[in-house]
């Protein structure tokens, strides 16, 4: 069988120069942080609805139950971000460089991604219903489910990742390659239109497409 042609994501690659370092940061709604370095700094309940972080990194931040509802990300790196809840609805996040984050319920949902990359990393819950991916890269990270529930999707790949439900109910999908990942479920299997996997796994899919498509297998 021929090798499946996938366009690979486009991620531009993150370079931060000249950061001003914030030991005690005073976070604040609707603020613009530029140009910023926070490093094992908690930003637990804050109320970030709104705010812009353009060209910074955040090492070890903790983020849980913080409202950043509607932020903006753009040209960050983010190193180990820790959160329990990660309430980040309607936020923008474009180039993007996330490693081993620790969240748990992650409330993505309605969101915009263009070129982020995450990488390694323990997910219980990502929500990402409704949210406009584009060129998505997440490679080694276990995430227990993934909801991509009527996404619209372009350039997305998921390398070596170990997903325990991935829910696609309603998504448009375009070159999403999920070879090398692996799947314990799929939810929503006609939003698969516009995936690549290999041999091995739709082996492991055979039971629930015939499922979906009303086929008896004796």
């Amino acid at each position: 069988m021929a090798a499946a042609k996938v366009a690979a994501p486009k991620i531009s690659p993150v370079r931060l120069e000249e950061l001003r370092d914030d030991d005690a940061p005073d976070f604040q709604r609707g603020e613009r942080y530029d140009g910023v370095r926070w490093t094992k700094v908690s930003a637990d309940g804050e109320e970030l609805s709104g705010s812009d972080f353009i060209e910074c990194e955040l090492n070890g931040v903790s983020f849980n139950e913080a409202q950043l509802r509607g932020a903006t990300f753009r040209e960050c790196i983010l190193a180990e971000p820790y959160a329990p809840v990660f309430t980040a609805a309607r936020s923008s996040w474009q180039d993007v460089e996330i490693s081993n984050p620790r969240w748990g319920s992650a409330e993505l949902y309605e969101g915009n991604w263009r070129s982020v990359r995450i990488d390694g990393g323990k997910l219980d819950y990502v929500n990402l219903r409704g949210s406009k991916l584009m060129d998505l890269q997440i490679s080694d990270c276990i995430i227990n489910e993934l909801d991509l529930g009527g996404c619209a999707g372009t350039r997305i790949a998921l390398k070596n990742c170990t997903i325990g439900t991935l829910d696609v109910t309603g998504a448009k999908l375009k070159d999403v390659d999920l070879r090398t990942s692996e799947f314990r479920g799929i939810n929503g299997l006609a939003g698969l239109a516009g995936v690549v996997i290999d041999d091995y796994q739709l082996s492991l899919m055979a039971p629930l497409l015939a499922g979906h498509l009303g086929i008896r297998v004796v």
